[in-house]
C-alpha cells in the first residue's frame, strides 16, 4: 500500500476510534509485531497485545469530547507524521492532549513502529500557528 494511502487511513481511524474509545479498530491498523512508543523515554510498547493493554489502560479514566488529527506529511522510508489534539474530561476536569505521532508501515500498509510526543493542559483549547493543524 502506497505510504500515503496508509497514513490518511492511520489517522482517520485514530479520529474516529479514539473518541469511540475503539480499541478493536486501532489495533487493526498495527502489524501483529508493532512497536509503539507513548513517549520517547517511556518503555515501549510491542505487539498488538502490548498495545491494547496500553490503550485500554488510557482510555478507562477519559471521556473524549472532541478528537482532531491533521492531515498526515510523508516522508520517505514509508514514515509519516501527523498532529493531533483531543479535547476530553478525566475526575471532572477539561483536559487538551495536543502532540504528533510519527509512523513507519509495512507494504500492507500497517504500521510497524509508532512514537507519540504529546503535552496536557488544563481546559479546553485550540493549539496556537497553523503549521499543520487544520
Amino acid at each position: 500500500m502506497e505510504t500515503g494511502v496508509a497514513a490518511e487511513r492511520f489517522v482517520r481511524v485514530w479520529e474516529r476510534a479514539w473518541a469511540a474509545h475503539d480499541v478493536q479498530a486501532l489495533l487493526e491498523l498495527y502489524a501483529e509485531d508493532c512497536v509503539h512508543r507513548s513517549m520517547p523515554f517511556r518503555a515501549p510498547h510491542r505487539g498488538r497485545d502490548g498495545l491494547a493493554e496500553y490503550l485500554r489502560r488510557s482510555f478507562a479514566e477519559e471521556r473524549v469530547t472532541d478528537v482532531r488529527f491533521s492531515a498526515p506529511v510523508v516522508g520517505p522510508d514509508a514514515v509519516a507524521v501527523a498532529e493531533f489534539r483531543v479535547l476530553a474530561e478525566e475526575g471532572g476536569s477539561a483536559s487538551t492532549l495536543a502532540g504528533c505521532v510519527f509512523v513507519r508501515f509495512d507494504d500492507a500498509g500497517l504500521a510497524v513502529e509508532t512514537r507519540d510526543y504529546w503535552h496536557v493542559a488544563e481546559g479546553h483549547r485550540e493549539p496556537t500557528g497553523s503549521l499543520f493543524f487544520r
